[in-house]
């Protein structure tokens, strides 16, 4: 793949297997579509990161705002089969949690003022949730239950190299086989971080180093498919550590931030994938309209639900 002008060459030597793509949705350049969610009837819901938005893309794939809120909307995650948790900032720029019903009314949760950058979530036993604290170098857990947060763990290799860089350190989170994987963005590796008794954090280590990823999620062979943002493409992990890239920007994928598997039928081989048009880092050729886009993955890549 071609690396964009001033980045580290990565992904030069990365092997190209492109799979099959379908652009689902399109946004007007400058909107920054930040994380993905999708309900057991395979409903997307993605937040509009600086609208504070939730957009909602059923089975006729016409977007509606589904819920909005008075602050910037970042990671999503189902705490019910109807309901979704968000992390973001409500409007006096405060770390907060909200709680999102079926029909799209916003409770706030918790505010964090301990929290600076709240981002991935994801389930890790009961009622709780692990969360990325991006600029904090943590993750938090959130008790929906308890309507309690306490630091889960706080360690170097989820901390940025540089506070004066706005690139995220701890970003995507997911969990496989019982080890949470966590994306230090900035520091371009993936942190492994074993989940012990009581679902307490065991030692963290690197899983993969020299790896730009943001968010991705696991199928059930323990491949990862992870979005690299500023390298504008998708790519597939095996478990032994080899990289294939699976779409570029020529399937729509400037700027992209987030993934997930389809929930239904012939959609459980299917990663829907979200941009920002490459707001963060530019194509040559200008800010591109955000999308969503469908790869088709294929029987081997059915994910872990």
């Amino acid at each position: 793949m071609s690396t964009p002008i001033g980045l580290p060459p990565i992904f030069e030597s990365t092997p190209i297997e492109l799979v099959p793509s379908q652009q689902i949705a399109e946004f007007p350049a400058n909107t920054f579509l930040e994380s993905i969610a999708i309900d057991s009837d395979n409903t997307l819901f993605i937040t509009n990161h600086f609208e504070g938005k939730i957009l909602r893309i059923g089975q006729d794939r016409i977007p509606v705002t589904h819920a909005t809120i008075s602050g910037k909307a970042t990671g999503l995650a189902f705490v019910s089969e109807t309901e979704l948790l968000l992390t973001g900032w409500n409007q006096d720029g405060i770390s907060t949690i909200f709680k999102v019903s079926s029909q799209g009314s916003v409770e706030t949760l918790l505010t964090m003022p301990d929290a600076i950058f709240l981002n991935g979530i994801t389930h890790l036993t009961g009622s709780r949730y692990a969360i990325a604290d991006s600029y904090r170098g943590a993750i938090w857990e959130l008790d929906v239950a308890q309507v309690s947060t306490r630091i889960w763990l706080e360690h170097p290799l989820l901390a940025r190299t540089s506070a004066e860089q706005e690139i995220p350190g701890a970003n995507g989170l997911k969990i496989f086989n019982n080890v949470l994987y966590v994306s230090n963005t900035q520091k371009q590796h993936i942190v492994r971080i074993p989940i012990l008794e009581d679902a307490e954090p065991g030692e963290p280590t690197i899983f993969i180093d020299r790896v730009n990823i943001d968010d991705f999620a696991f199928d059930r062979n323990g491949n990862l498919y992870g979005t690299t943002h500023i390298y504008n493409s998708v790519v597939k992990i095996t478990p032994d550590g080899k990289i294939t890239t699976i779409a570029e920007a020529e399937q729509g994928m400037a700027g992209t931030t987030a993934l997930a598997f389809g929930r239904t039928g012939r959609d459980r081989t299917n990663i829907y994938v979200v941009s920002n048009g490459g707001m963060s880092y530019p194509l040559p050729s200008g800010i591109e309209s955000a999308k969503v886009v469908c790869l088709e993955i294929g029987t081997e890549g059915l994910p872990l639900i």
